[in-house]
């Protein structure tokens, strides 16, 4: 007879995308894009600009891994007069 084991399975890395300031794309243009790319509402979006403008980065999100890329990409790519906004992921600790 075989003895069943439970097998542990541990929770996906999780990630936090960090977008940064920059000096080129309005604080207006940095909300839509959180809202649009990250799904905050208007309120979150321009706290999350305010800190990334005074601060110098701010969270826009925590996923897992496949996540962050899409989202990390998706945000970074999107041009706005010639500049794109520029974010990285940091595992989540």
């Amino acid at each position: 007879m075989l003895e069943r084991r439970t097998q542990k399975t541990k929770p996906p890395q999780m990630y936090q995308v960090v977008m940064l300031n920059d000096d080129y794309n309005p604080m207006e243009f940095v909300v839509v894009v959180i809202q649009e790319f990250f799904n905050k509402d208007r309120e979150t979006a321009t706290q999350i600009m305010l800190k990334i403008h005074l601060d110098g980065k701010g969270i826009c999100g925590v996923y897992s891994g496949r996540g962050c890329d899409e989202s990390r990409t998706g945000a970074g790519g999107r041009p706005a007069g010639g500049a794109s906004l520029q974010c990285v992921s940091e595992p989540v600790e």
